[in-house]
This record gives structure tokens, sequence and C-alpha cells, in this order.
């Protein structure tokens, strides 16, 4: 078979690329030619047999929609995980506002990281001491410590970046915010309060080893971090 040049052209000198561009630019190529698209036959993606040009496309667009459907309907469920988490920060809003002082407060703060939050324990590591309310407090969940202690030396990172934190934690941190028993601690968030953290942490286990993951978002971490921070900064004034 004799192989003719396209027209302008020497033999062999256009490369896949240019050819894809000419097809590409000019649509109407296969409509003044419709015998080469019927002569076209690419292989079947699934298998061995030839397809037509047409029958690969409607393949192709197949693929692209069973695509966005998949990405569709992830952003749906991340779209409702969100709303129920934001519903979740917004009962803790709540209760805080309807909290009367301190100690109310810091059960509203449990109880919600407990029902809502599905933690196991939580504890509210304060920095501050000077904060007026905190003389003489007596609660499992309420810890006061100067910043400058030797003994929160294991958490200097965690203060320096200011950052919310979620998985594992080292068990020195671990062993010092939640003890050796009550059951294992899975997974755990690291919340700091204040600006910079400067009133300290509040921290969240759960037994399970799935409940926090490092790749969680943070940003519904701050605006716990957030809530909690006003609440025990406006029943100590």
């Amino acid at each position: 078979m004799n192989k003719q040049p396209i027209r302008g052209t020497e033999p062999g000198s256009l490369a896949e690329e240019q050819i894809g561009e000419y097809l590409v630019a000019h649509p109407e190529f296969f409509e003044r030619h419709p015998g080469v698209l019927a002569r076209l036959r690419l292989p079947h993606q699934r298998g061995s047999a030839a397809v037509s040009l047409v029958e690969r496309q409607v393949l192709v667009l197949r693929e692209k929609h069973a695509t966005l459907e998949q990405k569709l309907q992830e952003l749906i469920e991340n779209g409702r995980s969100n709303d129920a988490i934001m519903d979740r920060v917004h009962r803790l809003t709540r209760r805080l506002l309807r909290a009367r002082d301190f100690a109310a407060s810091i059960s509203a703060v449990e109880t919600s990281l407990r029902e809502d939050f599905g933690a196991s324990r939580c504890l509210l590591l304060l920095t501050d001491p000077s904060l007026p309310g905190l003389a003489g407090y007596q609660n499992p969940h309420v810890r006061v410590v100067p910043r400058g202690s030797a003994e929160l030396k294991i958490f200097e990172t965690f203060f320096e970046s200011a950052r919310p934190r979620s998985g594992q934690i080292r068990d020195t941190q671990r062993d010092y915010l939640f003890g050796t028993e009550g059951g294992p601690v899975g997974s755990t968030v690291l919340i700091p309060l204040g600006e910079k953290a400067s009133l300290g942490l509040l921290a969240v286990a759960s037994h399970d080893t799935e409940r926090y993951l490092p790749t969680m978002s943070t940003d519904y971490l701050v605006r716990i971090g957030d809530v909690v921070t006003e609440a025990v900064t406006a029943r100590n004034a």
C-alpha cells in the first residue's frame, strides 16, 4: 500500500503530538472523512477486542462520569461530616453559655466532650495560676501547673507551635495527662488554650485508636479551644 503524505508536509515529519494537536484543532476532520472514522479500531481497555473510536469515547466518558460521581459523593459525605462536627461545637457553646460559674463551665466541657465527641477522658491543664477562682479549686478534670514548671518540659514543642494535635502522643505525655489507670488511651487530641497557648491546653483522650486521627481537620479544634478559653476566662473575671 502506498502511503500518501499529508499535503504540505514531508513523510514522517509529523510527530504524534502534532497529529493530536491537528485533530483537536480541526474536530470537523472526521466529518469530512467519515470513512476514516469508520475504519479506526482501538484496543478495548478491559480486553483484547477492538472497538470503534466512538465506542472508545463513550467508555472514556463513562469513566469520567464515574470519577466525577465518586468525587461528588465524597464532597457530600465530607459536608455531612462537617455539619455534624459543627453541630457538636454549637452544643458545646450553648452548654458553656448556660454555665453560671467556673465549676459549671468545667462540667459543661467534660459532659460535651464525653457525650458529643466520644471522649473517654479529658483534662484542662491550666498554666496560669493567677486566674481568679482557681485557688483551692479541686476537680479531677482540672490541673494547675505554672508555665515555667520543669514537669511541662515534655510539652515544650506543643506550646511553641500553639497548634492542635491529634493522633498518638508520647508515652510520657500520655501518662502525665491521664495516668496509667482508667484503661488504655488509643488516640488523643491536644488543644491550646489562650493566645499562643498562654493559658495551657485541653487534652482529650479516647480508648478508640481511630477516634482522633492525625489527618483530621484542626479547624474545629481551634474553635473548641476558643470557646473553652472564653468560658474559663469569663467565669473567672
